[in-house]
């Protein structure tokens, strides 16, 4: 009887384990708003109050910087970039798996150009800037979680780019904000 017991608590263990969601995709419904790019991310819980993750931006701006014309220069971003990061949980509801506030440094590689127009005496060139680069930052931000399953999540992240190229054209620092949407798995 004693072995039966502890087989069905192993047992019973394997499978609430199981039962717990542990992987969520997002997207940032905010930035494909306001910036025309769309960002997708993907999160796996290793615990309860810790996650790893990956995020794609495609058509990645530097931070808010916009395309519009002024005084007819041309602008155009064509940049995509991958993230990597680490979220910490802080908080939540008992028995919620990561949520709450959170913390999330982040490392990130923007590849491709940013082309514009540049005056050079009387004239106007186009001129194009490489913008591969290394980020690394961290974000903030706070998860709600509905049953388990649907997320919204509002957050800031704030990052400093390495390359001399980038900084030469932009500020070092870039901020990024958003709301993620997501669903956990």
């Amino acid at each position: 009887m004693k072995k039966i017991a502890i087989i069905a608590c192993f047992l019973g263990g394997i499978f609430s384990s199981q039962a717990q969601k542990l992987n969520e995709v997002k997207w940032n419904v905010l930035n494909t708003i306001v910036n025309t790019s769309v960002e997708l991310g993907y999160e796996h819980f290793i615990d309860t109050d810790q996650s790893i993750g990956v995020d794609l931006m495609i058509n990645d701006r530097f931070s808010y910087y916009g395309e519009n014309s002024k005084e007819g220069k041309y602008k155009k971003f064509n940049t995509n970039s991958v993230a990597v990061n680490y979220n910490f949980y802080f908080g939540g509801k008992d028995g919620e798996h990561a949520s709450g506030f959170y913390a999330s440094p982040f490392l990130k590689y923007r590849f491709g150009t940013y082309d514009h127009d540049i005056k050079v005496g009387d004239g106007i060139l186009r001129a194009e800037t490489d913008m591969n680069s290394f980020i690394l930052g961290v974000g903030a931000g706070y998860k709600l979680v509905k049953n388990d399953s649907f997320t919204i999540s509002p957050f800031v992240n704030i990052g400093r780019d390495f390359s001399k190229v980038v900084v030469e054209e932009f500020s070092g620092i870039e901020i990024n904000a958003g709301v993620n949407i997501g669903y956990r798995f």
